[in-house]
């Protein structure tokens, strides 16, 4: 799927002032199938559930910001996997979480036909959504990734987005135990990798953000 400038499976009444769950449809191309199975199939319920609101979120957020150079395909792929470094199986013991899980992607990428940049810029996406803030001129994707993640984990943002949309989503996707798993998680990649992004997010108070995310 080449750069649109539309939104994935946008409905017709989809506006910037009221995007919907049915605003959008997951992408039914090669990676993107690919990507959702090894993610149903390594991370918990919980995680699953916070991946694709993690894609729901920065669809959204492009809906709002009228962000409309978006490849919906790598963004989906890289929402879908951004976590998939913490599970054991994919732990890498010197790398960060989101490195290890943005190697994840170029190789199933690779698998399904995309071309050496591309699963590149799905390593990036990956990488940058742990990033502090993204520039959405520099990179758009990572910078929806990024935001999204944030308003999941830490709660940032939680009135840029309809209150209507939020609860729909919330409701099709529970949090479930997220603040317990991703906390656990995080928390145990800071302490064996301190050179790592995780460590500044314990830092910086990601679990009792966690705790207090206004989303529940």
């Amino acid at each position: 799927m080449s750069r649109s400038d539309t939104l994935t499976g946008m409905s017709e009444h989809a506006t910037p002032d009221h995007p919907t769950l049915a605003s959008f449809a997951q992408p039914k191309s090669a990676a993107a199938r690919a990507a959702l199975s090894l993610a149903t199939q390594y991370h918990s319920p919980t995680m699953v559930n916070h991946v694709l609101r993690s894609w729901l979120w920065a669809e959204a957020f492009a809906i709002v910001e009228q962000r409309t150079d978006v490849d919906h395909e790598l963004l989906y792929v890289a929402a879908v996997l951004h976590d998939i470094g913490l599970v054991a199986e994919f732990d890498n013991v010197l790398r960060s979480y989101e490195e290890s899980g943005g190697h994840v992607a170029v190789a199933l990428t690779r698998g399904a036909g995309w071309d050496e940049h591309r699963g590149q810029r799905a390593l990036e996406v990956i990488v940058r959504h742990n990033w502090p803030a993204v520039d959405p001129d520099i990179d758009i994707e990572g910078y929806l990734l990024e935001i999204a993640t944030g308003l999941d984990i830490s709660g940032a943002r939680p009135d840029a987005l309809p209150e209507t949309f939020i609860r729909e989503v919330l409701d099709a996707y529970p949090r479930l135990d997220l603040a317990q798993e991703f906390g656990t998680g995080v928390v145990d990649q800071a302490a064996r990798k301190p050179h790592t992004a995780a460590h500044r997010l314990v830092e910086g108070g990601v679990v009792r953000k966690l705790a207090d995310n206004p989303l529940g």
